[in-house]
């Protein structure tokens, strides 16, 4: 198997790309939306997550800060959909508990999306392409 000679600098290019379109508000707003969630998690683990050991990767605001895409990364998780659902059911919860923390912060106490962030499963398997790559010594 081959990969692609650009695909480093593809990858680059849509990291930068990502950035440049997300306003420096969106940031800040995200950063505190995902450190309050982690909080919220580690405190209220059980009610949540049960056994589960996640970590909040990423949190990507709406440009008018209504929605939070919130990328949830379960490695040590034997189901991940059972996880996910979890946090689903309980996402009213979550929402009210972030809202009693960020509302002299924020006037918009955001819809919660949560998804699973599959950057490690993906960084995984490239690994495991290129050291399995048969490339011939000089």
């Amino acid at each position: 198997m081959q990969i692609s000679e650009n695909f480093e600098h593809d990858f680059l290019l849509d990291a930068v790309l990502y950035l440049c379109a997300v306003t420096l508000r969106q940031q800040k707003y995200g950063r505190l939306i995902q450190k309050e969630l982690s909080d919220i998690f580690f405190r209220r683990k059980n009610d949540f997550l049960g056994n589960a050991f996640v970590t909040i990767a990423e949190v990507r605001m709406s440009p008018d800060l209504s929605v939070a895409k919130v990328f949830i990364s379960m490695m040590l998780a034997k189901d991940k959909n059972v996880v996910l659902s979890g946090l689903n059911a309980h996402k009213g919860e979550i929402r009210k508990e972030l809202g009693n923390r960020i509302r002299n912060q924020a006037r918009i106490i955001p819809e919660l999306v949560f998804v699973i962030d599959e950057v490690e499963e993906n960084a995984q398997r490239i690994e495991d392409l290129i050291k399995n790559l048969n490339i011939p010594k000089e």
